[in-house]
């Protein structure tokens, strides 16, 4: 496609578009895996930003708000969101599962409106606008110049559950669409890029990316290229226990690959003072009290749970705070041939950007790491909790031979980290998957009463 076909000048819609789309998106919003705010109505719906990516395809940012109190610890009373709509008369049936509603009144009134991502030719386009850098209205697509991005590259949507969406092209490139949205720019187009330039190799590097410049600076998508043989930490460690593989040379190994990321984005980022270990006690605190707020079955354990925040005060400071991943667990890993990447540095998308860009400690990553292996464990039954110990154990292992300290010495950093991770893992699970809830809270037994 010429280039010149995405230099025209954007086309608006006279009417309010939210005459058409406010209802349709206040049912279809709470019904998507990557919304923040499942449980509470959306009684507030505005249009920040409108712009027409190609004909029959928008691009629109949107507030939500709510009308309850706003969660503790979680989702922020107003969130922005990306989406990309199609707008046409009829539809394939192909794309039955992407259909948001038919609007009765409005600039789109009898047309069809469905979720453009879901669409083979919308996501073409949007590869082609990628590959070809410039202007839409408030948006800005710009990519790497060294790097040539190839046309006509087929694209799938992947369909695993994610806070974000991910189109791959050709098995060749992976285009993340970030959801919710914050201002400033996403970790996970600045550290990628930043670990390139320190030639770590760990981390597969951004291609092109989109943003926008209205109402605030956002990122919105990165293209990277896609590991086609890799397969995920989380598939490789069930596949080991099905087939009894003790999973330690991988868990080591990997522990290497931590260590070896750690040391560059300490490299590639000012690092901090040693954490502030009254300050950091007080919002793992904060962020329990919270919590078993909305999960009345951690009210139990809370006064255990404090005891092992409380002990950071007179722990050893352990290691500078530096950039970390932020979000660190078996399915944030591939594993290509012999060798382990790290992926998805967006971080918990549910803390703040500002938080999230912040230098903490590299025991929250460590801690994310090694609850994952619990998880994992938990998979099977019987459950195998020595499995989950061993590879625990090799993790460390191999994070101490690259870092040059070991991690199983910070006894009680580790302990007070990996508590924070289990009532995060608690809330996430009640909100969204309740059937899991069982497994962090096995952690939270152990952690309150025995704190191993």
């Amino acid at each position: 496609m010429p280039k010149t076909a995405f230099l025209r000048p954007i086309r608006t819609v006279v009417a309010d578009p939210m005459l058409s789309l406010g209802d349709l998106l206040r049912d279809w919003l709470p019904r998507q895996r990557w919304f923040a705010g499942k449980d509470r109505p959306v009684t507030e719906l505005g249009l920040l930003s409108m712009t027409e990516l190609f004909p029959g395809c928008l691009h629109l940012l949107v507030r939500t708000g709510h009308s309850a109190v706003p969660i503790p610890g979680g989702a922020h009373d107003g969130d922005c969101y990306q989406l990309l709509l199609g707008i046409r008369k009829d539809v394939s049936p192909r794309l039955g599962r992407a259909l948001i509603g038919r609007p009765e009144q409005g600039p789109f009134a009898g047309l069809t409106v469905y979720d453009a991502l879901h669409d083979p030719r919308s996501a073409q386009l949007l590869l082609e606008r990628l590959r070809h850098p410039g202007s839409a209205g408030p948006l800005r697509f710009e990519g790497d110049p060294s790097v040539r991005v190839p046309g006509g590259l087929p694209p799938r949507l992947l369909e695993a559950e994610q806070s974000n969406s991910s189109l791959v092209y050709g098995d060749e490139f992976i285009l993340k669409i970030f959801r919710r949205v914050q201002p400033g720019i996403n970790p996970d187009l600045e550290v990628p890029g930043a670990l390139t330039g320190q030639g770590c190799r760990r981390v597969p590097a951004p291609v092109a990316w989109f943003r926008t410049t209205h109402p605030q600076e956002m990122t919105l998508g990165v293209l990277q290229p896609y590991l086609r043989e890799a397969s995920d930490g989380w598939t490789l460690a069930l596949r080991a226990l099905a087939t009894g593989d003790d999973f330690t040379v991988q868990a080591h190994q990997l522990g290497q690959a931590t260590a070896e990321v750690h040391l560059a984005l300490a490299s590639a980022f000012p690092t901090g003072v040693h954490d502030e270990s009254g300050r950091t006690a007080a919002a793992m605190t904060e962020r329990l009290d919270s919590a078993a707020h909305c999960v009345p079955a951690l009210k139990p354990f809370v006064p255990g749970l404090r005891g092992a925040f409380g002990a950071l005060v007179a722990c050893d400071p352990g290691p500078p705070a530096q950039r970390i991943h932020g979000d660190l667990h078996l399915g944030q890993v591939l594993r290509a041939g012999r060798e382990w990447f790290v992926i998805d540095f967006e971080g918990e998308p549910s803390r703040p950007l500002a938080e999230r860009r912040s230098v903490q400690s590299p025991l929250r990553d460590i801690a994310g790491m090694l609850r994952s292996f619990d998880y994992a464990a938990r998979q099977r039954r019987p459950w195998r909790p020595q499995w989950a110990r061993r590879c625990r154990e090799a993790f460390c292992g191999g994070y101490a031979a690259r870092a040059g300290w070991d991690p199983r010495k910070k006894h009680g950093l580790l302990r007070a980290y990996e508590t924070d991770r289990a009532v995060y893992e608690v809330l996430y699970e009640a909100r969204h998957r309740p059937d899991w809830l069982p497994v962090p809270m096995a952690a939270i037994e152990r952690l309150a009463v025995r704190g191993d």
